[in-house]
Formats: C-alpha cells, structure tokens, sequence
C-alpha cells in the first residue's frame, strides 16, 4: 500500500524537540498528572492505589467506566455507540479502514488533517477536495458542497473546529451538511478532536454523530482535554460502524492501556474543570495572539472561531517552509509550513501554549519579520 508522506508529522518530528518556543504545538498546554488530580479533587497519594491495578489487557472496547464518560460528551450516545482507540489518529485510521475501499468516492473539505485525504486514497477512493475559502472567512459553501456529494459518493470527511484554520461550522451548517449526505446516503465523518473550545457560548458546539443517523465523530483526549500523553481517541457513531470499527481495531489495537484508561476516565468525569482550564487558557491567549496580528505589519488572517490554531497569511517573497525554516534556525521559534496544509502563503501557529512561551516567540517572529 501507497501513502503520501504525512507533511506535518514530518515537520514537527524534525523541529519540535530542537526549537526554543513551539508555536506549531497543537494541544491545549498539558497538563501534569499532578495538575489533573487537583482537578478532579484527588490527592497525589491517590496515586498509590494505582499499584494494585493488574497490568492485563483490561476491557477490550474501552472500560465501562470510560465508555460512559465519553458518551456524556453527547446527546444521543450511548455506550454501545463509542469504542475507544490509539488516539484521535488511531479513530480515523480505523474509520476509513472499515468503510472506504477501491472505487469509492470521498469528499474532503480542505484544508484539514492529511489523514482525511490521503488514507481514502491509500485505499483507492476516488478524493474530491472541496476547499474552503479566506474571502469566505474559511466557512463552507454548502451550495458547493452539494455540487460535489453526487450520486455514489461514500463519504463526506471534514473537521470541525477545523484544523488548521480555527474555523467552526455551527449547528445550522452541520445539519445543512447531513440534508445532503442524507440525499445519497453518505456518511459523515467529522474530526472533532478541538472540540470544547470554541470562544462563544458553553465552548462545544454539536457533534455530527448527533445530529445525523450516518455521522461518525473521532475525538480524543489530546486538544482540549490537553492530555496528549495518554494517546486515548474514540469513535462515536452508529453501532453498525462501531461493529466493523471493532472487526478492523482487532488486528492493530486490541485493547488501550489500562492507565490510559484510567486517567482518561478520571479527567472526562471532571470535563467541566478540564474543559474550563482549556478555554480559558484559548481564550486569553487569543486575545493576547489577535493584538499581534493587528499591531504587526505584514501579517493579517481570519480570526479563529474555536481550536487552538489558525493560520496567519504573510507578505514575503518566500515560500512557508523556507520562511518557518529560517524562522527556526535563526530564532527557534517553530511554526507550521501552510505548504504542509496545500496553503501555500500562510503559516499555523498554535496560540494554547504557556502564556509566557507565546508571548516570547510573538517576540522573536515580530524581531524576525522587521529583519527580512
């Protein structure tokens, strides 16, 4: 099997562990497990009890405990709806696994995560990218959208927040997006790993997996529950994909680690302080981000909806990976290439990043861009 080269793991697998302010970190700031359990009300001591958890397989599916607190993240799914994977990653590899082969037809909303373009078309889908647009402020053009789902079409993919442009497509939107995937039968998988930051409202704007009886939701605890370590994901959807999610996931993941289990578990049981912290770390930092780009000349964008990135347009004669390349060995400070995103022009910064780290490397790119 054929895959393109994942260009933004490729990126940040070069430069992340070598930079001095990683402005290209997508995760909400991680929290330690010490942090965690002060939020949940525990004590570190609490720890000890961890010792006497047997290191088996645990639940296959996901604990019972887990399934549940991952189905209160919605409003129509239950246990039986969720099956728990190797990370957010791990939930779309297997999606696509279990309902995309040779032939099929896969519409794409771009720019999004490679995952949702190349691995249909490591299987032989035929991909049709639908891009969003800047003078549309990054929002979807359902009549568009309508253009592209023909008769046949298996599949629409998008991410919502979306990454990497911070937009968010609303309750309204989302249920435009299921009358038309209704008409042809298609599922919807929507990526919703940013999911809980949204800057308006109570932060979590509607799940397709609610709102469509074909929609598939892939989360995980990496964005906005800021625990990346745990490389814990999940998919929400009918049981009838959970069931052919499940027949694919025996042959790569069998079961997550019990400890992943458990933490997972504990910070979804407190998703109210959790998601809190997140949101007000992205909303201050956006504040703090959005007086930059209006004080900086050169550089202007869409603000960002929800997330914890966007992508900032500049006005070099370079291209973005030779711009965030020099950024990085003469500042080191790491952005994301928006070649990496087919956006040529811009560049991803992420903006949920230790305050003090953000406004540093704000620093040093203002210096850097005054040089060039």
């Amino acid at each position: 099997m054929y895959i393109e080269p994942f260009g933004i793991e490729l990126w940040m697998d070069a430069w992340e562990t070598r930079c001095s302010y990683n402005l290209a970190e997508t995760c909400v700031e991680s929290l330690t497990i010490a942090d965690l359990l002060a939020l949940a009300g525990q004590e570190p001591g609490d720890l000890l009890a961890l010792s006497q958890i047997k290191m088996t397989y645990g639940d296959i599916r996901g604990s019972a405990r887990l399934l549940h607190a991952i189905s209160a993240l919605y409003e129509r799914q239950d246990p039986a709806n969720i099956i728990v994977t190797h990370g957010t990653i791990g939930a779309n590899m297997l999606v696509y696994k279990a309902l995309i082969g040779a032939g099929d037809r896969v519409v794409t909303v771009v720019p999004t995560y490679q995952q949702h373009f190349a691995i249909p078309a490591s299987l032989g889908a035929e991909v049709v990218k639908l891009p969003l647009r800047r003078a549309d402020d990054y929002q979807l053009d359902l009549d568009a959208l309508r253009d592209a789902v023909t008769p046949g079409t298996k599949m629409i993919a998008l991410t919502n927040p979306n990454n990497p442009t911070g937009a968010l497509m609303d309750r309204s939107v989302l249920e435009g997006i299921a009358a038309i995937a209704r008409e042809v039968g298609a599922y919807i998988l929507c990526d919703e790993v940013y999911r809980g930051t949204d800057q308006e409202g109570d932060g979590t704007t509607a799940s397709i997996a609610d709102i469509y009886e074909k929609g598939i939701s892939t989360a995980g605890m990496s964005k906005a529950f800021a625990l990346a370590g745990l490389r814990l994901g999940w998919v929400a959807g009918p049981e009838d994909v959970i069931s052919a999610v499940a027949h694919h996931r025996d042959y790569d993941t069998i079961s997550v680690g019990k400890l992943d289990d458990h933490f997972a578990t504990l910070a979804l049981e407190n998703k109210g302080r959790v998601l809190a912290r997140s949101r007000q770390i992205t909303q201050e930092n956006l504040t703090y981000l959005a007086d930059w780009v209006s004080q900086t000349h050169g550089i202007s964008w869409v603000q960002p909806q929800s997330g914890t990135v966007t992508l900032l347009d500049y006005d070099l004669p370079l291209g973005s990976e030779e711009l965030c390349t020099r950024l990085m060995t003469e500042t080191g400070v790491l952005l994301a290439p928006g070649a990496v995103f087919e956006v040529e022009g811009t560049v991803r910064i992420g903006f949920a990043n230790p305050k003090a780290d953000l406004q540093a490397g704000l620093a040093e790119v203002s210096a850097f861009l005054a040089r060039a």
